[in-house]
């Protein structure tokens, strides 16, 4: 990809730039430089600063570790994170203490599911990964790596309706809950819930 020549290629770029914020770590930061373009809109000049953060952002995305695919007989682990409005999920492996993901999953909560109690919005977020990748659940031992008592909370049988319907869904599943160690994907899940669009 070439340098832009024009303020339109500088916006078309900060446009992908904040599309891919919410999965690239520092992207915005890298592209700083570019955002500041957009202020002067009269006046388009592609300055020297301009061209390095456009090279470092090149070389930032080319050495990316995109998201990967899992071996068989691999335990993945499963990190979950939610605010008031969201909830996401990370799927990742681990391979000699390094984890790369697999898969990200991100749900904006109607109005109901922005009541739910904290260990609620857990619960469905687990939910919402398992729905979204059967494949991985069926065919993986799961982990899931969380400082929440969630698989108390799913196996009280006095539990409300939607818990004691979501523990019989996730029963047909090989998973086991561990306690947090690793924060490394966790910051991932959190960056992911934080940053998803609630309108």
């Amino acid at each position: 990809m070439g340098s832009p020549t024009s303020i339109n290629e500088v916006q078309r770029l900060t446009t992908r730039i904040a599309a891919l914020s919410r999965f690239i770590s520092k992207s915005t930061k890298n592209g700083l430089s570019l955002f500041k373009i957009l202020r002067k809109v009269k006046d388009f000049e592609w300055t020297e600063e301009c061209q390095q953060a456009f090279e470092e952002l090149k070389a930032y995305m080319a050495k990316l570790l995109l998201l990967v695919k899992p071996i068989p007989g691999d335990t993945l682990y499963l990190y979950l994170s939610s605010t008031s409005q969201t909830v996401s999920s990370v799927l990742v492996p681990e391979k000699d203490g390094a984890q790369t993901p697999i898969y990200y999953v991100n749900k904006v909560l109607n109005g109901v599911e922005c009541r739910y109690p904290p260990i609620e919005k857990m619960a469905l977020a687990l939910v919402t990964m398992a729905r979204k990748l059967p494949p991985f659940f069926l065919s993986y031992p799961v982990g899931v790596r969380t400082n929440t008592p969630l698989k108390q909370v799913l196996g009280r049988p006095e539990a409300p309706g939607r818990l004691v319907k979501w523990a019989i869904e996730l029963s047909g599943y090989d998973i086991s809950y561990l306690p947090r160690t690793t924060i490394k994907a966790q910051a991932l899940a959190d960056f992911v819930s934080e940053m998803t669009r609630t309108t």
